[in-house]
């Protein structure tokens, strides 16, 4: 039996849209047919883990017909959080063996350096990093001068995926080397100074330790509006309609389009062309 696919979406900085990407991400990959598998390892806010229990209330509330992720039994967040780090392994490595007949599992991770964390990113084929256009963000990627911003070196969560890469090419071979990919989240819709000095910094640092760059998810009302609900602009149709459709939703429905071209996910992309 083929070894699902393994997605996380990690980056050691809070609000910077994880949980955004990775429900988006889940939704596109489950109206292309995939059998998905989600781990929710922010064991404290478990926004990822909400948002697909609100989808089954929601579904099962009106009569809808939607498809869901397989999302293996971890127990009580708030307990597990406060356990020690070999339990809590223990209790990740088995809600991941759990998912074995699934063709993807995702793992949302949390924003901070924990041992959960470090365990996603190692059994990763492709980690997705959200970041905002801010030096704030780039700070865990890069650090920069503060009087020329030339870049330095890599920071700390740089190093973080580079001791994942390297554990992963010691057990597993170099040809099963982790695809990363970092992704601008949140832009402003107006250009700005500040956008084309970090584009330049990331570019550079993305050949330094080995990146891809994609486009991410704007800071858009629907993504807020459809969270209560479960639902993505994927989900959208003449029966599922929460809230007004408008231009906006077709800008959104692109973006998600071009999300899951940038992670390779093209069999996710037809389902969207398709939708309402």
């Amino acid at each position: 039996m083929s070894k699902p696919q393994v997605i996380v979406v990690g980056n050691e900085k809070g609000g910077a849209g994880k949980s955004t990407l990775a429900i988006h991400i889940v939704t596109g990959l489950l109206h292309a047919g995939r059998k998905v598998g989600i781990i929710d390892l922010d064991l404290r806010q478990r926004s990822m883990a909400r948002f697909f229990a609100n989808r089954r209330g929601w579904t099962e509330a009106n009569g809808v017909v939607l498809p869901h992720p397989f999302e293996p039994e971890m127990g009580d967040g708030k307990l597990l959080a406060k356990a020690e780090a070999d339990v809590q392994i223990e209790t990740f490595d088995a809600a991941f063996a759990a998912c074995g007949d699934c063709d993807v599992v995702l793992i949302d991770t949390p924003g901070g350096d924990t041992a959960l964390s470090r365990a996603a990113h190692g059994r990763a084929d492709q980690i997705v990093t959200p970041m905002n256009d801010s030096f704030v963000d780039f700070d865990l990627l890069g650090q920069v001068d503060p009087v020329t911003l030339d870049l330095i070196k890599p920071s700390i969560y740089s190093e973080s995926v580079w001791e994942a890469r390297k554990h992963r090419a010691i057990t597993q071979g170099r040809q099963a080397a982790i695809d990363w990919i970092v992704m601008t989240n949140r832009l402003a819709v107006a250009e700005a100074r500040n956008r084309r000095r970090l584009d330049e910094k990331l570019q550079k640092l993305a050949k330094r330790v080995g990146f891809r760059v994609g486009p991410g998810l704007r800071d858009r009302v629907i993504y807020r509006e459809l969270f209560p609900f479960g639902l993505t602009v994927a989900d959208l149709s003449a029966e599922v309609r929460p809230v007004a459709v408008s231009l906006a939703h077709v800008a959104a429905r692109q973006e998600m389009r071009n999300l899951m071209l940038a992670l390779g996910l093209d069999d996710a992309v037809a389902p969207l062309e398709a939708a309402a």
